[in-house]
């Protein structure tokens, strides 16, 4: 039996944003590895071995997702959102590339999927529609400094920015630093989205001014879209639309 290994995006949460690509993937699938919230999103199903790891044990569960491929499996390994976003798609190819030779001649293949910030920006209007780019704030694979220091450049240049991994128990400080250096070169009424559990039934979205924004309003369930200069909000009872301009004045 011929092997091969899918690196899937299962998106936000809703079921219906599930491409048909990756469903399809997932029901040639004889094993699906990931992490434990993210495996138990897929349905189990008689022929489907389910593998579940823990959030720190990517190279591992890379590295045991090629051994089956080659073994003759059909894998598929799972992420929210998108799979090349702060996701596993890097983690199995840091162990492509560390691993055996032959692993390189396996059927390997990355399925897109909706990440969080997309559906995010989907539910408030169109946050990014101009120049944006994307942080995480965890520090848990590269040091603050490097954080602090992209948020400050990316602040500079006016980009919309998305930040992963806001803030969790075990590292609440650094979010906060992340509201002061907003703080020190912005303006107060710069718009804040803080998209929590996009498409769950638990999601809840709010738009704040910077100046009203605190800490405690983000975790690790949130995604917060912070709007460039020239975002605006378009006010209408309880359910604003923020938007970026596609046009920046000379």
């Amino acid at each position: 039996m011929s092997g091969w290994l899918v690196i899937a995006g299962l998106g936000p949460g809703d079921p219906s944003l599930v491409t048909p690509e990756v469903s399809a993937a997932l029901a040639e699938a004889t094993d699906v590895v990931g992490y434990i919230p993210y495996v138990r999103r897929v349905p189990p199903r008689e022929g489907l071995t389910l593998h579940e790891t823990d959030n720190r044990q990517e190279l591992a569960r890379a590295r045991h997702a090629l051994e089956m491929a080659e073994a003759g499996h059909r894998v598929v390994v799972v992420s929210s959102g998108d799979p090349g976003v702060f996701a596993m798609a890097s983690a199995v190819f840091e162990a492509v590339e560390a691993g055996p030779g032959h692993w390189r001649g396996l059927d390997i293949r990355v399925l897109p999927g909706i990440t969080a910030m997309l559906a995010a920006a989907a539910r408030i209007g169109a946050p990014l529609g101009h120049d944006f780019c994307a942080i995480n704030l965890s520090d848990n694979l590269k040091p603050w400094t490097l954080i602090e220091r992209r948020l400050r450049l990316a602040i500079e240049a006016d980009f919309a920015i998305a930040l992963y991994n806001p803030r969790s128990k075990a590292r609440p400080e650094g979010f906060a630093a992340t509201l002061r250096l907003l703080r020190e070169s912005c303006e107060p009424a710069r718009v804040l989205v803080f998209a929590r559990s996009v498409t769950t039934a638990t999601e809840h979205l709010r738009v704040v001014r910077l100046d009203e924004a605190t800490p405690e309003m983000a975790n690790m369930q949130t995604v917060v879209l912070i709007g460039s200069s020239a975002t605006r909000v378009i006010r209408r009872g309880a359910s604003p639309i923020v938007y970026t301009p596609r046009s920046v004045p000379q």
